[in-house]
């Protein structure tokens, strides 16, 4: 009954938000910030008005297919940038300075928690480091930002979970392998889950473009079995690859990347409805955020927590994004720029419950604690900071490169939160 009883609040809670939205948003109330508070007010403590068990396995399972729609998404979208026909960096931020921050947050999890294994520092700092656009949303359409600004931050963000997604399964794998298993061993299966993960995601993902697109020709579909064909496909993918002993995760970002090739003929009403799947879904993630929060914050966070959260959203994001777009042709402001507005939200919500439901208790709630101090910090930091970096780069920058050109709807940015 407690399960029936968290559907129906998570249900009415949407209901309500729908009515009053637009209202709540003049007071710089968003969504995130409004399902976060009433999972943290109904679901968390130790005494809740709705019992939601983070351990469950049903609740696991229900977590890794959100990964995987959102990965999905993320990769249809992210290819419509290369129509810009201009360069963004991206290969930059994603071969150089993701791995760098990476690296940096796994160093300084080790330094600021004695006793932690390396491996948990790096299922941390996988965790906390890819960047989620939501609490920065509105300045990826303000065009008083440069173009190129926000289309970087907004492939980072399209690309970086699903490159991410292997190395974190991986991780996890060495922590809470009983089998006897040697790193060869881990090794090997994560690189096998890949490649089948990889060959499931391509051939579906080519498969269906065809298909959909011989269809269209054919006239023997129409909108509608277009978006529920779109929204099929992720589920297809995650199913198929697990069930060959493949990375889930990856076949759904590489089943979005091949399918992409007809999604953007077919129109931007093609996937309108697994965006809003997703978009619902992500909802759901913030109030779980909120459970999160109250039940590992109950009793106070750490001193070393707050700097760690602090590290990863500055100096382990700044450095290594300003250092790799370095000679690439932005100039100081706008490395400046991507470097700082590197938010986090759902995506780092998302791989720590996955973590929470997976590892061993300790190892759960230090995980949890740092993703959730940082994604709090980021929402209320880059949230503060959008509005005047607009406004600097209304004053500063010159006006042929503020606001040429928009840029196509996007996934990564998940305009309903």
């Amino acid at each position: 009954m407690t399960h029936v009883a968290a559907v129906l609040a998570l249900l009415s809670l949407l209901f309500v938000w729908s009515l009053v939205s637009s209202r709540m948003s003049r007071w710089s109330v968003t969504a995130p910030i409004a399902f976060a508070v009433a999972g943290a007010a109904l679901a968390g403590g130790d005494r809740p008005v709705l019992g939601f068990d983070l351990d469950a396995h049903t609740f696991q399972r229900c977590v890794e297919v959100v990964l995987a729609v959102m990965l999905f998404t993320d990769a249809t979208e992210a290819r419509g940038y290369e129509r810009l026909g201009r360069s963004v960096g991206e290969g930059r931020l994603l071969g150089l300075a993701l791995p760098a921050s990476v690296l940096l947050g796994t160093l300084v999890g080790v330094a600021l928690f004695p006793g932690t294994s390396w491996w948990l520092s790096a299922v941390a700092a996988l965790v906390v480091m890819p960047a989620d656009l939501a609490p920065v949303l509105n300045l990826l359409r303000d065009e008083r930002v440069p173009l190129r600004v926000r289309a970087a931050l907004n492939v980072e963000g399209g690309f970086n979970d699903g490159l991410v997604s292997p190395f974190f399964v991986f991780c996890v794998a060495n922590l809470i392998s009983t089998d006897g298993d040697t790193f060869t061993d881990l090794l090997l299966n994560a690189a096998r889950g890949a490649a089948y993960a990889v060959l499931v995601g391509a051939v579906l993902g080519f498969l269906a473009s065809w298909l959909v697109r011989r269809s269209r020709e054919a006239g023997w579909t129409g909108s509608t079995g277009l978006r529920m064909a779109g929204l099929a496909l992720p589920f297809l993918a995650y199913t198929a690859s697990s069930e060959v002993g493949g990375n889930g995760f990856v076949a759904a970002f590489v089943t979005g990347l091949c399918y992409a090739r007809t999604a953007r003929p077919a129109g931007d009403d093609h996937l309108r409805l697994v965006h809003d799947v997703s978009h619902l879904m992500a909802l759901a993630v913030w109030f779980t955020f909120g459970v999160l929060i109250a039940d590992e914050f109950s009793g106070g966070v750490s001193l070393a927590v707050v700097v760690y959260a602090v590290f990863a959203l500055t100096v382990a994001r700044f450095v290594p994004v300003v250092t790799a777009l370095t000679g690439s042709g932005f100039s100081g402001a706008e490395r400046a720029a991507v470097g700082w507005l590197g938010s986090r939200g759902v995506t780092s919500i998302v791989f720590a419950v996955l973590a929470y439901t997976q590892l061993p208790d300790e190892e759960a709630a230090f995980v949890a604690r740092t993703a959730c101090a940082t994604v709090l910090l980021s929402v209320v930091a880059h949230g503060v900071t959008a509005e005047p970096i607009a406004r600097w780069f209304a004053r500063r920058a010159p006006r042929e490169e503020v606001g040429k050109g928009g840029l196509p709807p996007a996934a990564t940015v998940r305009d309903t939160v």
